[in-house]
């Protein structure tokens, strides 16, 4: 049996999907776009902002999941501009002990849900 997992520290879904599902040990996380959950804004006006309310936004769900970045295991990074991969990866890799990082990919892609810049989704294990 899977279980919804939803938070409202953490934007509410613009779709038909959940923020993340928890099937066993575990967590797929649906891709995190810079919306600020309190206000519904979106944070565009920088890479590094912007990935920074990803990333705050990826911790409220982890952490609805009972989970912390430690019990990440896999990482996508979906970018608009592979120039911005240096900011993206400093602010996310603030995130994580290097030792203990997940495996990743990071991908150019021609545009993402709202015309963000970045959307990034995980996978958790127990």
């Amino acid at each position: 049996m899977k279980k919804i997992i939803f938070t409202d520290n953490a934007p509410a879904p613009i779709g038909p999907y959940n923020q993340a599902i928890l099937k066993g040990n575990t967590l797929y996380t649906s891709g995190q776009i810079a919306i600020h959950p309190k206000t519904g804004e979106l944070i565009t006006a920088n890479i590094k902002d912007e990935t920074q309310q990803v990333m705050q936004n990826m911790k409220a769900v982890l952490e609805a999941a009972g989970m912390t970045f430690e019990n990440v295991v896999k990482t996508t990074i979906f970018i608009v501009n592979m120039d911005d991969f240096g900011t993206i990866n400093t602010v996310y890799g603030s995130y994580f002990n290097e030792k203990t990082a997940p495996a990743r990919e990071t991908v150019q892609v021609t545009c993402l849900p709202k015309n963000v810049n970045i959307e990034i989704s995980m996978i958790a294990v127990l």
